[in-house]
């Protein structure tokens, strides 16, 4: 494992799925979760300074509330290497249901926080909405061919104004048929914007919700 040479401290990264009740919890209740999984596993995790320290974990993406994946990411920093299959078993013993541990390894302990090398996400989504496949390639060229999409969301009591259109990276059919389609969508995930499926599918002129979305990847930039 990577470590500072003067510290020995270490930075993991995990990769792991969330589904089942696991979908439900808030950002903050999620990282409430590995903070407990964490320290019941024994881990030697590093905090901040402070009045108020705090275990040094990270997420890389907020995911939103009922929405499942298998591609999130988090950091820990911790005051020592470990052995990470000895890690992986101990953890595993104590997160809840739901969520999956998918893969660990060590990252570079100087570089830059996780969340800020967000740059993407990819999603599976699917779609209740009765047209035929060609319909639907057909919606999906036009909205791509368009130079903006203009949109507007209200959150907080404020109306917000912006365009949809740059935050839709790649957007393909992947199945259609009996009255549900199945896209890919890959969308922006920056400090410029997010991009949201469920605003995607209203663009592309679905009037029900999803009834999946599904994250499959989060990009990071720089990484191969």
């Amino acid at each position: 494992m990577e470590h500072d040479e003067t510290t020995q401290a270490a930075r993991l990264r995990i990769r792991f799925g969330c589904d089942g009740a696991l979908r439900y919890v808030s950002h903050l209740d999620l990282m409430r979760v590995w903070e407990r999984a964490c320290k019941r596993a024994g881990l030697p995790l590093t905090h901040s300074q402070g009045f108020t320290p705090r275990p040094k974990i990270a997420l890389a993406a907020p995911l939103a509330v009922g929405m499942t994946s298998e591609a999130e990411l988090l950091d820990l920093v911790l005051s020592r290497r470990v052995d990470f299959a000895a890690t992986r078993d101990a953890l595993d013993e104590q997160v809840p249901d739901g969520v999956q541990i998918l893969a660990i390894h060590s990252v570079p302990l100087r570089q830059p926080s996780l969340q800020s090398q967000v740059c993407a996400a990819a999603y599976e989504v699917e779609l209740e909405d009765a047209r035929g496949c060609d319909a639907w390639r057909e919606v999906i060229a036009e909205l791509l061919a368009r130079e903006a999409i203009p949109w507007e969301q209200e959150r907080g009591g404020k109306l917000r104004r912006y365009d949809l259109r740059p935050l839709i990276l790649g957007l393909e059919l992947v199945s259609c048929g009996g009255g549900v389609a199945a896209l890919r969508m890959r969308l922006r995930h920056d400090e410029r914007g997010a991009g949201r499926p469920e605003q995607v599918a209203l663009a592309l002129g679905v009037e029900r919700a999803p009834r999946r979305m599904h994250r499959v990847e989060l990009e990071l930039v720089g990484a191969e």
